[in-house]
């Protein structure tokens, strides 16, 4: 019934044009939607993720663990884990069916990005600051790291041909962001020096490399299918790079050819850009801007700028696409905010009857000769008999374009006053009493104890505390 009331031609319409709406629950630093779009994950500058139900906009899961910011979040396939790397050097997996850490990764340096394995939420590849990034397999309680390489593979006729100045520049190399092809056999890397790096997932070696850009590779990003990739670089300009099918069995790795598609930039006000991603159906690609707080959207097919969507008074950071419709999040940079872009659909009242008409203004309304006409009892009592012998579906569910129900997985939702959408944060003290919590309070594993411990076990802990302190008050 409400897709009858919205115009047509607005449904047609593939891009946001103006802002709806604002989430706000601390201060969020990442965000990421879920393969089904139905949740939206927020990663805190208090190092607490917050996963926020798209629909109601709600609370569904509270995840602390980290002591740091939150850098970034990876989910799984079927949206039952997911995957944080903080500034504490730490990377988290957590179980969204109990809120539970299934495993914890400790490196050496802190982590820039970590993405998980497309198919084995398992696996996963972390890029590391000043260090070289690992491929990390947590399928057994201890966590086993390999070392990636960072140094480009160049198709040279014998290795003498590679004089000692361009070896010393290739050492100096460090790897910024790493993410997993489609399938999940390669990765994809990319360096502080412009170079793009394919490199085997299950040897471990670069079988590819390709140079982009003279400056710094900051981010990349792969469409749904995979065939499709988007970079941001600190030379001010975005790349759209159609992927090469890696999946061939006779791979030629002579053979393989990394073109790019179009190259989007401004060249008037030369903006550098904060984060790049692609549409849910690849068509367009967004970015935002730095310093500034407006997204800029540029269509594929021809290049072109489509829409640059105006936001708040404030800069925003990492933006999302939703994976099945036209609606767009981002993150604000001073204010902590999540901010929301999509379609306003002017609802189409027409469509309830066909003799229905909607008029711009008041009109004298003519009745006819028997609208208002008295029927008798009988006959209204029938027509409401008749009415109620129709039979009215409420179980079957129609499908929706661009969600698969193939995935069993449903997120348990916690009904809890602790998981609200208040910036304050209440607990309760009795039947119908609460309070809010006091600074610190709850937050025992920042300061290493195991914050498990129960209500029973905190009084009896204070009773000897109020007892001396009784005491000496009598003397």
């Amino acid at each position: 019934m409400n897709l009858s009331l919205i115009d047509p031609f607005v449904l047609a319409q593939d891009y946001p044009d103006s802002q709806t709406g604002e989430l706000k629950s601390g201060h969020a630093t990442c965000i990421r939607f879920n393969r089904k779009g139905d949740f939206l994950a927020s990663g805190r500058a208090d190092g607490t993720i917050i996963i926020f139900d798209v629909e109601t906009n709600g609370v569904a899961h509270k995840l602390r663990g980290h002591t740091r910011q939150i850098q970034s979040l990876s989910w799984s396939r079927d949206g039952s884990h997911i995957l944080s790397s903080s500034q504490d050097w730490k990377c988290i997996l957590w179980s969204l069916k109990d809120g539970s850490k299934v495993r914890i990764v400790r490196f050496e340096a802190p982590v820039y990005i970590a993405e998980l394995h497309p198919y084995n939420y398992y696996l996963f590849v972390a890029s590391l600051f000043e260090d070289q990034p690992m491929l990390v397999d947590i399928s057994s309680t201890i966590p086993v790291k390999r070392q990636l390489p960072s140094i480009p593979r160049r198709l040279q006729l014998n290795e003498e041909d590679v004089n000692e100045k361009q070896a010393a520049q290739d050492a100096k190399q460090s790897t910024c962001i790493t993410i997993f092809t489609s399938l999940g056999n390669h990765i994809i890397a990319g360096t502080s020096k412009g170079w793009l790096n394919i490199i085997e997932t299950e040897s471990c070696k670069i079988i590819h490399s390709t140079r982009l850009c003279n400056g710094v590779i900051i981010f990349l990003r792969l469409t749904a299918s995979g065939r499709d990739m988007v970079s941001n670089s600190s030379d001010r300009v975005i790349r759209t790079i159609p992927m090469p099918d890696l999946s061939q069995v006779d791979l030629d790795i002579n053979n393989i050819k990394i073109e790019v598609e179009h190259k989007f930039q401004d060249v008037v006000n030369r903006l550098s850009w904060n984060h790049v991603t692609f549409s849910s159906t690849g068509e367009y690609v967004m970015a935002s801007t730095y310093m500034n707080h407006d997204i800029y959207v540029w269509e594929r097919s021809h290049g072109s700028l489509v829409k640059i969507l105006e936001g708040p008074k404030d800069e925003l950071g990492v933006v999302e696409w939703h994976p099945n419709r036209p609606l767009i999040a981002a993150c604000g940079l001073e204010s902590g905010r999540v901010y929301f872009w999509s379609i306003t659909t002017p609802q189409r009242w027409s469509a309830l009857a066909p003799d229905f008409a909607e008029v711009e203004e008041n009109v004298e309304y003519i009745e006819r000769e028997d609208e208002f006409d008295i029927h008798p009892i009988e006959e209204i009592h029938k027509r409401r008999l008749d009415l109620e012998d129709e039979v009215v579906d409420v179980l079957t569910i129609e499908p929706v374009k661009g969600e698969t129900h193939n995935e069993a997985f449903l997120m348990p939702v916690l009904l809890d006053i602790d998981d609200s959408e208040s910036e304050e944060e209440i607990v309760a003290v009795g039947p119908g009493t609460m309070r809010r919590k006091s600074p610190g309070e709850g937050r025992e594993w920042m300061n290493g104890g195991d914050g498990l411990e129960s209500s029973d076990d905190r009084n009896s802990a204070k009773r000897p505390a109020n007892k001396s302190t009784t005491r000496s008050r009598k003397r």
